[in-house]
């Protein structure tokens, strides 16, 4: 490989390498996004939805209690 051809090779490299150092960022800034603030908010509204759907079954149960034939 020529000098020319070497140089835009490393050239190329070098940008390679920048483009990846950017994405390895954004990539990391996501991954403190979704720990920070979106993990939190799904860990608390599963627990309300979780709740909200015990107290719908405990209603159920008692409905069926009501209504049982015998």
């Amino acid at each position: 490989m020529d000098e020319q051809g070497s140089s835009r090779f490393a050239n190329m490299g070098r940008k390679v390498d920048e483009h990846l150092c950017d994405v390895e960022q954004d990539v990391k800034r996501v991954i403190a996004y979704l720990n920070d603030r979106v993990v939190p908010e799904v860990r608390q509204n599963g627990s309300k939805a979780l709740r909200i759907a015990a107290e719908q079954l405990t209603r159920l149960a008692d409905h069926l209690e009501r209504t049982r034939c015998g």
